[in-house]
C-alpha cells in the first residue's frame, strides 16, 4: 500500500513539475517573440517604406551628360538608398512583358520617357521631404514630371505610428501576464507542499533552511522552461530569416543575444521572487489556515 501510495505521490509530483515547466516555457517563449516584434518592429516597417519609389521622368532633349550628373547627385545624397535608370527601350519592354502586347506596333513610336527610380532612406519617406525631392529635381530644365504615390506614403507612416504605440502597450501588458502566469504555477506548486513547510517549521527548522530546496528547485524549473523558450525562439527566428531574408533579423547579434539573455534571466528571477514570496506566506500562515 505505502508502495502504491509513494509512487502516486510521484508521479504527481512529475506532473506538477511539467506544469509548472511547461507554464514558464509558455510564457516565456510568447513573451520572446513579442520581444522580437518589438526589437524588428521599426526593421521591418523600414523595410516596407524603402519599397517606396520616387520616379523622376526626363525630357526626350535631356543630354546624357545631364542625366549622369543628376544620377551623381542622387547617389551622393544622404537621403537616397539607391538610384536605377531605366531608358525608353527598357520601359517599353517592361510593359510589353507585363501587358502581353507590343504597343509601339500600333503607335508607330515609343512615347515613353527615360526615367530615374528613386529609393530613399526609410528615416525620409516622408510627404514633406519627397516634395522637397521633387522640387528640387523638377527644377532642372530637362526634368519633366516626378511621379510618388504620397497617399501610400501618408497612411504608412501613420500606420506604423499607431503600430509602434500598440506594439509598446501589448509588450508591458504582456509583461505583467507572463509574471503573473509564471507566479500563479509557482505558487500552486508550492501550496501542494504547505503542510511539509509548517511540519519543518514546527520541528524548529528556520525559515531560511525551509525556503532554500524550495526556490533552487524553482529556479531549476525556472532554467528548464527557459532553455526551452530560447530553443522555441531560435527555431522560429531561423525560419522568419530564412523565409524573409530581406528582413535582415540576425543583422544585429548583440541585440538579439540580449533579448535571449533577459529571457533566461527573467525565467530564472520570476521563479525565485515567486517561490520566495509563495513560501514566505505559508511560513506566515497560521496552521489552522492552511486548510483554507
Amino acid at each position: 500500500m505505502s508502495s502504491s501510495f509513494d509512487k502516486y505521490q510521484k508521479r504527481r509530483l512529475i506532473s506538477s513539475y511539467f506544469s509548472v515547466v511547461l507554464s514558464i516555457a509558455l510564457v516565456l517563449f510568447l513573451l520572446g517573440l513579442l520581444g522580437l516584434l518589438v526589437l524588428n518592429a521599426k526593421k521591418v516597417a523600414d523595410h516596407f517604406k524603402e519599397q517606396v519609389t520616387v520616379t523622376i521622368y526626363l525630357k526626350d532633349s535631356a543630354k546624357d551628360i545631364e542625366i549622369k550628373q543628376l544620377e551623381k547627385s542622387l547617389v551622393m545624397a544622404d537621403y537616397v538608398k539607391s538610384t536605377d535608370f531605366v531608358s525608353k527601350e527598357q520601359a517599353a519592354e517592361a510593359m510589353k512583358a507585363q501587358s502581353g502586347e507590343d504597343f509601339m506596333d500600333f503607335l508607330g513610336f515609343n512615347p515613353l520617357k527615360h526615367s530615374i527610380d528613386v529609393h530613399l532612406k526609410a528615416d525620409f519617406v516622408t510627404s514633406e521631404k519627397l516634395e522637397d525631392i521633387s522640387k528640387e529635381a523638377l527644377s532642372k530644365n530637362f526634368v519633366d514630371e516626378v511621379n510618388y504615390d504620397n497617399d501610400l506614403v501618408e497612411l504608412m507612416n501613420d500606420n506604423v505610428k499607431k503600430i509602434s504605440f500598440w506594439v509598446l502597450v501589448i509588450s508591458a501588458l504582456f509583461t505583467l501576464i507572463a509574471v503573473l502566469l509564471i507566479n500563479s504555477s509557482i505558487r500552486l506548486a508550492v501550496y501542494s507542499k504547505r503542510f511539509t513547510i509548517k511540519t519543518m517549521q514546527m520541528v524548529g527548522a528556520t525559515k531560511r533552511f525551509i525556503r532554500r530546496p524550495f526556490v533552487w528547485r524553482s529556479v531549476r524549473l525556472g532554467i528548464v522552461g527557459a532553455v526551452l523558450a530560447l530553443m522555441g525562439m531560435a527555431v522560429v527566428l531561423y525560419y522568419i530569416n530564412r523565409t524573409f531574408p530581406e528582413l535582415e533579423l540576425l543583422k544585429k547579434p548583440v541585440l538579439i543575444t540580449a533579448l535571449f539573455v533577459f529571457v533566461f534571466v527573467l525565467g530564472i528571477f520570476i521563479t525565485w521572487i515567486s517561490t520566495f514570496f509563495a513560501t514566505q506566506r505559508f511560513l506566515n500562515l497560521n496552521t489552522d489556515k492552511l486548510y483554507y
